[in-house]
C-alpha cells in the first residue's frame, strides 16, 4: 500500500458535523486492513480535536496521512491559541462555556485523551493566530 493522503474542513459552531472526519477516517481504516486497537486510537483522538475545534476555534482543517506503519494526523486552526499549553493538558481544565458544558462537551479532556491514545503529540499555538496539533500513530 502506499500512503493515502485526506483532507477534511471542520465546520466552526457546528456540533451535529463534528466526528465526521473521524467516522470517514475509520471507515478508511477499516477498509485498508488497520487492526481495531489503531482504528480506535486513531478515532478517538481526532474526534477530540474536532470537538475541540468546534468548541474553540471556530472550525479548522484536517490533513491525513496514512502509511502502512503509522497514521499522521494535522489538525489546524486560526483560533485564539491556546495560552498555556501545560495548563490545557490537565485533566479537567476546560475553557468551554456553559452553554457547551451543558450540551456534554467541555469536560476538560480532549488534550489528555489524545495525549494517551497517541504515540506522539505535538501542539503548537499562538495566542492570537491559531493552534496545529499533530498526531501520531504508530501501527506496529
Amino acid at each position: 500500500m502506499s500512503n493515502l493522503t485526506l483532507h477534511y474542513k471542520v465546520p466552526g459552531d457546528d456540533f451535529s458535523r463534528a466526528g465526521e472526519a473521524s467516522s470517514n477516517i475509520k471507515k478508511t481504516l477499516k477498509q485498508l486492513g488497520f487492526p481495531p486497537a489503531i482504528i480506535r486510537k486513531v478515532a478517538i483522538s481526532l474526534y477530540e480535536g474536532e470537538i475541540n475545534m468546534v468548541i474553540h476555534a471556530g472550525g479548522g482543517e484536517i490533513d491525513v496521512e496514512i502509511f502502512p506503519d503509522k497514521i499522521e494526523l494535522v489538525l489546524s486552526d486560526n483560533g485564539p491559541g491556546i495560552p498555556d499549553i501545560s495548563l490545557a493538558m490537565q485533566e479537567g481544565y476546560s475553557t468551554a462555556t456553559e452553554d457547551v458544558r451543558d450540551l456534554g462537551f467541555g469536560a476538560g479532556m480532549g488534550l489528555p485523551n489524545m495525549q494517551e491514545y497517541t504515540d506522539d503529540l505535538q501542539i503548537e499555538s499562538i495566542v492570537g493566530q491559531g493552534t496545529t496539533v499533530k498526531l501520531l500513530i504508530v501501527n506496529n
